[in-house]
């Protein structure tokens, strides 16, 4: 509707361009790439065949009225001719621009890791601010030697069992993860990864065991997400293997879904192998921290160029961006993290990374930075 006038009225394209554009809503820059290329188009016909240039009556010397009748009728159907060249060069344009736009895609999907901070209030209140599809619980911190424990960094266990159910019934899904940036967790042999994944699912999934503690009651999380940042890189694709495995206890869906954050360098090094098992139907990619990868360190072009690597890897894995809002929702270890530059995101990263086809959405790290910067509140209608 706003870009009618164009076609209607090209002399006037400089105008209503400017109100075309500002009429209709941006969601992100490639349309304002297209409307530009329409811009162009239109007014570069406009200059050569104007579409409703009044029609003249050809002088013809000649007493034949026949003759007379026949030019008279060409003339007035030149400008029609014109007409129809410029609508196919605009055509042939719009094709073009839509060509490149079609490559890139918004999924609307925003993941958070809460339970770092207890000062990012509880999981029913992220889960209600409507701006997360998924929340990761962060962390399950120890394991491999017997003992398993989880750090919920302050946050009082009554009621994270309820609020997990809450989240759940408003179509949000919940992960819990395991590793963390502490040393107190380890895979030293098949056998632990056998007992760590029993733990998993008696514990925090669909099991249920007698002497099995739940801290979230009778509440089950959704899936696992892995988070090893330390340690040795042993067995966790049979970790992985094992967990998909309990998927034989539901019937027709996926009840243990499987989701990795690797660090932003490929091939990541503690996860590779389990990655490798293609059971992971989401990869977060962190492009924050220390590494030079990271968008603090290699900007945009050191991100684009690690994220086409790792999406060429991965071509049936979701993957999503990971980014952190401000420098102290950072973990431990990785303080060089820079506070993201929306408009940087909006123009120049997002429409780059968004053109692969198995751009999933936007991670963000953490819950706690993302309530203070409101980045998501932003950033939710650009994913």
């Amino acid at each position: 509707v706003h870009l009618l006038p164009l076609f209607l009225h090209p002399e006037k394209s400089s105008s209503l361009f400017s109100h075309a554009f500002h009429g209709a809503h941006r969601k992100t820059h490639l349309t304002y790439s297209y409307l530009s290329c329409i811009y162009l188009s239109v007014r570069s016909c406009a200059k050569t065949n104007p579409i409703y240039r009044p029609p003249q009556r050809l002088q013809v010397p000649t007493p034949s009225h026949n003759i007379q009748n026949h030019l008279t009728v060409m003339a007035f159907r030149r400008p029609l001719a014109f007409h129809h060249e410029c609508m196919l060069v605009i055509a042939f344009v719009l094709v073009s621009c839509l060509a490149g736009a079609a490559t890139a895609k918004q999924t609307g999907q925003l993941t958070v890791f809460w339970g770092r901070n207890a000062g990012e209030g509880t999981l029913r209140e992220a889960c209600d601010t409507g701006l997360y599809s998924t929340v990761v619980i962060s962390f399950y911190s120890v394991f491999g030697h017997g003992r398993y424990w989880g750090d919920l960094s302050g946050h009082p266990l009554a009621g994270v069992g309820a609020d997990i159910k809450h989240c759940q019934s408003r179509n949000i899904l919940v992960l819990l993860s395991i590793g963390g940036p502490g040393n107190g967790y380890s895979l030293p042999s098949s056998a632990s990864a056998a007992a760590v994944a029993d733990n998993l699912w008696n514990a925090h999934l669909g099991g249920r065991r007698n002497g099995v503690y739940r801290p979230f009651g009778d509440a089950a999380v959704d899936g696992i997400d892995f988070y090893i940042d330390q340690g040795a890189p042993d067995h966790y694709d049979e970790l992985a293997s094992r967990l998909d495995g309990y998927n034989r206890f539901y019937r027709g869906r996926k009840g243990v879904r499987l989701t990795a954050t690797p660090r932003c360098g490929l091939p990541d090094r503690r996860l590779g192998a389990a990655l490798r098992t293609g059971l992971f139907e989401r990869i977060h990619v962190r492009f924050y921290g220390n590494d030079t990868c990271s968008l603090g360190k290699g900007g945009t072009y050191g991100v684009v160029g690690q994220w086409e690597k790792w999406t060429a890897a991965f071509p049936r894995t979701q993957v999503y961006l990971g980014l952190a809002p401000a420098e102290s929702g950072v973990p431990e270890g990785a303080q060089g993290t820079v506070a993201v530059y929306l408009k940087y995101l909006y123009y120049d990263l997002l429409p780059k990374v968004q053109k692969a086809n198995n751009y999933g959405g936007v991670m963000v790290w953490d819950r706690f930075a993302d309530k203070k910067t409101r980045w998501s509140s932003v950033v939710s209608g650009w994913a």
